[in-house]
């Protein structure tokens, strides 16, 4: 069996690594026309099982590099007021000692650079599909805007949120606007940036619910301890400079209506007096860091959702992660859920060319039970972000942010309580 893979980004390459340990043969497409080029965003949060399921796909080895490349591990997960005032705090490290089912963030950019090792004679860059065609024989042949072809027995559509292969496979399949808009930028983490961080957020991920159903995230990376370790250089010299810089990243999201103008075209300067007019009532810090960020990181987002997907009649082409079911970052599960895909897909695909299942059938199963998980997640992180929720609303709002935050502080200041909740988030988590 030859499986062609268009995209190279996360769920892609890790289905890559899972087929060709398995002795599929494969080849990967990427519009890219280099290894390292700027793929978008900055960190990548990484749940329990989407480390298992990274795990499950590429070589030992390459898993330790992955983790080995992660930055520090947050300790608290914290949600807090625009003042910066705590509301509920959970700290991760009660979650027990197994390293594999921690939260791990990670540098997109460096996580592509892992994962493309041991596929460089695999990964062929520059190369933007036009189509696909079914051949007479069963075969699909992919053909590339530079006019090459391709032809091999599977075709996966890795290609994320603007896929060129979903809209030719499923032309049906549409995605929606939320309604909420967001930007956001890093700045390099110094003694002046750290020290308008509390122990807490410094060590953890923190979320801020302010009024108006703005919301806000706020996280540091640090990979201090890994670039000093002699043992990182010694098993990893190639990479002890791929390594970022310790950074703490910011972002800031709403409803549409809300937003004083549109930050569509706004150069890096604009956006950052835009981010500073929004929290003109919020607590000085997140103002610093706002004010503080270089132009140039800040970037302005909208948040777009697949429409959930009835069943299709399965054949040799099939989708996998944003190409199928792009989701809003509510929940943090659209990288996470990549990597189910992949480890999922490529279990099939291996029992296919093992003879142990017809390839249609494996296909077919892999998009059952695909559709039915990422179904979830996309309506789940849809509703962590939707503009039409009574959040945004002026008077409703307000009075559905008190009685959430009371709660939440209730919570916090019980033990069983806190101890339930903790334990569902990260069942939650761990399931993805």
């Amino acid at each position: 069996m030859k499986v062609l893979i268009i995209g190279a980004g996360t769920g892609g390459l890790a289905l890559a690594h899972l087929l060709k340990q398995a002795g599929v043969c494969i080849a990967v497409y990427e519009r890219d026309l280099a290894p390292n080029a700027n793929t978008g965003g900055y960190r990548v949060g990484i749940s329990p099982a989407g480390s298992r399921a990274l795990k499950a796909c590429i070589p030992s080895e390459l898993y330790d590099l992955y983790v080995a490349t992660c930055a520090r591990s947050p300790r608290y997960f914290n949600m807090l007021t625009e003042q910066l005032g705590e509301v509920l705090s959970f700290d991760i490290d009660d979650a027990g000692p197994n390293a594999l089912d921690g939260e791990k963030n990670v540098i997109r950019k460096t996580l592509r650079r892992v994962l493309l090792r041991g596929l460089e004679d695999d990964v062929f860059f520059g190369k933007t599909l036009q189509s696909y065609a079914n051949n007479a024989d069963g075969s699909v042949t992919a053909c590339f805007q530079d006019g090459s072809l391709a032809t091999g027995d599977v075709l996966v559509g890795a290609d994320g949120t603007s896929s060129t292969v979903r809209k030719q496979r499923l032309p049906e399949a549409r995605l929606e606007d939320t309604g909420i808009l967001s930007l956001g930028g890093k700045i390099p983490m110094t003694v002046e940036t750290k020290a308008l961080l509390s122990d807490k957020m410094f060590q953890g991920m923190s979320l801020i619910m302010a009024p108006m159903g703005f919301g806000a995230i706020i996280h540091s990376l640090e990979f201090a301890d890994t670039r000093s370790d002699p043992g990182f250089a010694a098993c990893w010299p190639d990479f002890v400079e791929a390594l970022d810089e310790d950074s703490i990243g910011w972002g800031i999201w709403g409803a549409r209506q809300n937003w004083p103008r549109d930050p569509t075209g706004l150069s890096g300067e604009q956006l950052r007096d835009l981010g500073l007019e929004l929290t003109r009532d919020w607590h000085p810090h997140m103002r610093a860091l706002i004010r503080m960020t270089e132009p140039s990181t800040i970037h302005d987002v909208k948040m777009r959702t697949s429409v959930p997907l009835t069943p299709w009649t399965s054949s040799n082409v099939t989708l996998l992660g944003d190409a199928v079911h792009t989701m809003t970052p509510g929940r943090g599960a659209g990288a996470n859920t990549a990597l189910r895909d992949a480890a999922l897909l490529g279990r099939m695909l291996v029992e296919a060319d093992q003879g142990r299942k017809p390839l249609v059938e494996a296909i077919h199963a892999y998009e059952v039970e695909m559709l039915r998980y990422s179904t979830e997640a996309v309506q789940e992180s849809k509703r962590q972000l939707d503009a039409s929720d009574l959040a945004h609303r002026p008077v409703v709002g307000r009075l559905q942010l008190a009685a959430t935050r009371g709660v939440m502080r209730v919570i916090n200041a019980v033990p069983a309580l806190k101890q339930r909740a903790f334990r569902q988030m990260m069942r939650v988590r761990g399931e993805n």
